[in-house]
């Protein structure tokens, strides 16, 4: 059985969970490690015991730092005990970091993937900060076996102009994972809930100031025949007071955090729409990224609204369906949405559930493949310097 060492920069993360439960449906054994976003140790991760490596803040990128350059000095203690992994995977750049650390702490030629999912900000500064942390990144990648990342904008955009990795790449979108395989067959037989009001449902990491305020703008000026449901994990360092703006808001209501898979079907199957647009870094990332929230709210039916000119918007349109807004405005959401009514809604709701199910999930078998193709990696040959992080 592949012994994969996942090192992750938190723990806490509904998106870890996800990918320790493919990894583990293809068949690999997983150990975890890693840091938090909590005030005390996560005790357990689907049945993992995580490696607590210590606590960091949301957005505080000098703390971060701090604790990465701690965990440098304290992974061969924390992690020399552990018996050999056949392969390493880091998420995120902190992580590569440590994987090299982790990787001479246990004196073996112990290949290392790197999985990077989003494309931080300081990554494509034009000045010496955004020069050296580039140069970093080359560093640490230099050796890697593999780069994981989410979208193919991520690789036009940022690794190949920038030669940043060297490695083959493995496109891992953030499909919804299923165990059984979807087919063709598998419609929806639940009805949305009666309408009006319409409900757009925004769902997973909220960390986007404007999304916030643009619908609940949106929301007073349609006066209620729009509502907006939240769910999920807001960052609150971006936000001045989120559950206060929240509970301000008439037509905004707030739901909590949600498992996935486990509750998917049930949150979307309440909302019409789903929000798939991000400003949180606008004109990078952000037009960048294919969100989890994407594939989740199509596999159950919710009709997406992004922006036309993100490579969310781009897809959609390849697809043919979902409501994609010229402009980020108020005005723009109400000449797109303001008229809705049944039977359109049915119309965009039925393109959606006409698309190919495997668009949106990955099943058992693609966990199995993607497994697989690790093991390869894993018992490939080749040379890897057994060195502490310089």
């Amino acid at each position: 059985m592949l012994h994969v060492l996942y090192l992750v920069h938190d723990v806490s993360d509904p998106a870890v969970r996800r990918r320790i439960i493919m990894l583990k449906a293809g068949g690999a054994q997983v150990t975890l490690a890693g840091f938090r976003r909590t005030a005390s140790a996560v005790a357990d991760v689907e049945g993992l015991q995580p490696i607590d490596l210590g606590p960091t803040r949301d957005g505080r990128f000098a703390q971060r730092l701090a604790a990465i350059m701690k965990a440098v000095v304290s992974t061969g203690s924390k992690l020399g005990s552990m018996q050999r992994p056949d392969l390493i995977i880091a998420r995120n750049l902190e992580m590569l970091a440590l994987a090299r650390r982790a990787r001479s702490a246990f004196q073996a030629t112990v290949p290392i993937v790197y999985e990077c999912l989003d494309i931080h900000r300081l990554l494509l500064r034009d000045d010496p900060l955004g020069w050296a942390m580039r140069g970093a990144e080359r560093f640490l990648a230099r050796d890697v076996k593999l780069l994981v990342t989410s979208s193919p904008a991520f690789i036009a955009n940022y690794f190949k102009p920038f030669g940043q990795i060297a490695a083959p790449v493995e496109l891992l979108e953030n499909k919804y994972f299923e165990p059984a395989a979807a087919s063709l067959d598998d419609r929806m037989t639940e009805e949305n809930p009666v309408a009006p009001p319409w409900r757009i449902g925004w769902f997973g990491a909220l960390r986007c100031r404007r999304s916030l305020e643009l619908l609940a703008e949106f929301s007073r000026r349609l006066d209620g025949r729009f509502e907006i449901v939240l769910r999920g994990r807001p960052a609150l360092s971006e936000f001045p007071d989120f559950h206060g703006f929240v509970e301000s808001e008439p037509w905004l209501s707030f739901g909590g955090p949600y498992r996935n898979p486990e509750d998917m079907a049930a949150i979307y199957r309440e909302v019409h729409f789903s929000w798939a647009i991000d400003f949180f870094e606008q004109g990078l990332n952000s037009e960048w990224l294919l969100p989890n929230r994407l594939y989740e709210g199509c596999r159950f039916g919710a009709v997406p609204i992004s922006m036309g000119n993100t490579e969310t918007g781009r897809f959609l349109d390849r697809q043919g369906i979902g409501v994609l807004l010229p402009e980020a405005t108020p005005e723009a959401l109400e000449a797109a949405l303001g008229t809705m009514e049944q039977h359109r809604f049915e119309t965009l709701r039925a393109r959606v559930l006409a698309r190919n199910p495997r668009t949106w999930s990955y099943d058992r078998a693609d966990c199995r493949a993607l497994v697989e193709k690790l093991r390869g990696l894993a018992a490939a040959p080749g040379p890897y310097a057994a060195e502490a992080l310089a």
